[in-house]
């Protein structure tokens, strides 16, 4: 049975293992994903701001970040590392290798598979994003603790690694 209009409580609402919590009309967990996609959105247009519209796709610089923060890799695993296929990373390095910004090595551990790596002007070219983006955060006055900071992010973390290792059960029944 559904309930008309939002739950109200007297005190704070807690939440047993498994149970969503109820803020309004929203559970928290939803209240949580709409605010992330709000925010993905925005910095989405910082980030274009920052680095020039169109210098370079967000997703090329993902792939450069993700070279940079790990090393070398295989087109499959930077695909698994991001979530998406590999015909769309392997697209993103093809015209990074153009550009002069990523080489081919060897894969010691694969005859056939190459590893994907930064070359020196992609190296450079990952730590002039990262300085343009620090001169933004420095600019940033923030009203939140260093802490507070760090636990919204574990929080994120957790989130996001509790949907990564469910899998995609959550799409085989039909809801109505």
């Amino acid at each position: 049975m559904k309930s008309s209009g939002p739950q109200r409580r007297a005190s704070t609402p807690q939440a047993t293992s498994g149970q969503l919590v109820r803020i309004g009309r929203l559970s928290a967990l939803e209240s949580l994903t709409a605010e992330t996609a709000r925010l993905f959105h925005r910095l989405k247009v910082v980030a274009e701001e920052v680095h020039y519209q169109g210098e370079i796709t967000a997703g090329r610089r993902g792939v450069l970040r993700g070279l940079y923060r790990a090393g070398p890799q295989t087109v499959p695993q930077m695909a698994r590392a991001r979530s998406v296929s590999r015909q769309h990373i392997q697209t993103s390095v093809n015209v990074l290798a153009e550009d002069g910004l990523l080489e081919q090595v060897k894969n010691p551990a694969h005859k056939r598979s190459f590893l994907i790596k930064l070359t020196t002007k992609g190296k450079d070219l990952v730590e002039t994003m990262n300085r343009r983006e620090e001169h933004v955060f420095n600019r940033l006055t923030i009203p939140i603790s260093k802490k507070r900071l760090q636990d919204a992010a574990d929080v994120l973390r957790m989130v996001r690694s509790l949907f990564e290792h469910q899998g995609r059960r959550w799409w085989t029944k039909k809801v109505r």
